[in-house]
């Protein structure tokens, strides 16, 4: 809660332990949240960390898709299994597997590619957005509300994350939209190393994913009774981008559905390159009406 980013630096900083039975492992820490589970962004991260450090340093990563299993314990280390499933010519792929107590908390799969020229097109951003330091911070936001989760959503994140919307913590969208952006940028700067960035990345994707959902049904976090949890995540790493520099995180939900939600969110630039493609599916119940 202290210094949130040196927490994340700290969470992604795996222990590696050797590659008994043909297995890479690794471990790291669980980072504390008000709720005691762990953050469904931090063990991405983290297993795309432990991905990252079994192929050659020329791959990079262009797409994951994992599957969160349980719900993690903060008070537990997570160990990282590392299947090396193939090696060719230009791609690699590997399955990463977090465990907690012997038990999978979540199983990813994450493919890595040698840099290559080829067809080059993107969809572009509105470009009526206003700019960040037009926007309230969280902190700002929720000044003055005194309450475990509040504190955590003002201060305890490694991002500054303003929304471009009216945020929904504590009231719902009136408007019933299924759309809305973010500004985020890491709260300090980051090592250069560009492995870090794209994980940073990955942590950072998971946290509002799914406010578009809960924007059309006009639903807060605050919500007496709702219960939301992540059921699987996919991402797309198109081009590089620093996270220490701000960001723009649109999303929009185009269903939902069978007690499900899903996203879809783009990541572009500052200067409107988009950086990032992400997919979301997470469960949302909301309390019965007596």
């Amino acid at each position: 809660m202290n210094d949130p980013l040196f927490g994340m630096l700290a969470a992604l900083d795996l222990d590696d332990t050797g590659a008994p039975a043909g297995k890479d492992i690794f471990t790291g820490p669980s980072q504390w949240m008000p709720h005691g589970r762990v953050y469904g962004g931090q063990v991405l991260a983290q297993s795309l960390v432990a991905a990252v450090r079994t192929v050659p340093e020329d791959r990079i990563v262009h797409s994951l898709h994992g599957y969160f299993l349980r719900p993690g314990d903060v008070q537990l280390p997570i160990t990282f299994t590392v299947d090396r499933i193939h090696d060719g010519r230009s791609f690699s792929t590997r399955r990463s597997q977090a465990y907690q107590s012997g038990l999978p908390i979540l199983s990813m799969i994450a493919s890595f590619q040698t840099v290559d020229e080829g067809l080059d097109h993107q969809v572009d951003v509105d470009g009526n957005v206003p700019p960040p330091e037009s926007l309230p911070t969280d902190e700002e936001v929720l000044d003055g509300h005194d309450h475990v989760i509040a504190r955590y959503w003002a201060k305890g994140r490694p991002f500054d994350m303003r929304h471009v919307q009216e945020p929904i913590y504590l009231e719902p969208d009136r408007d019933s939209s299924p759309q809305q952006a973010i500004w985020l940028r890491a709260t300090g700067d980051l090592p250069d190393d560009p492995n870090l960035h794209r994980a940073a990345l990955a942590y950072a994707s998971d946290y509002p994913i799914l406010e578009s959902v809960l924007r059309r049904h006009s639903l807060a976090w605050a919500t007496p009774g709702l219960k939301v949890a992540s059921l699987d995540h996919a991402m797309w790493f198109h081009r590089f981008a620093r996270v220490d520099e701000w960001l723009l995180y649109v999303q929009e939900s185009p269903s939902a559905t069978g007690g499900r939600g899903l996203s879809h969110g783009r990541f572009y630039t500052r200067e409107g390159v988009l950086v990032a493609s992400v997919a979301q599916e997470g469960m949302i119940r909301i309390p019965s009406p007596r």
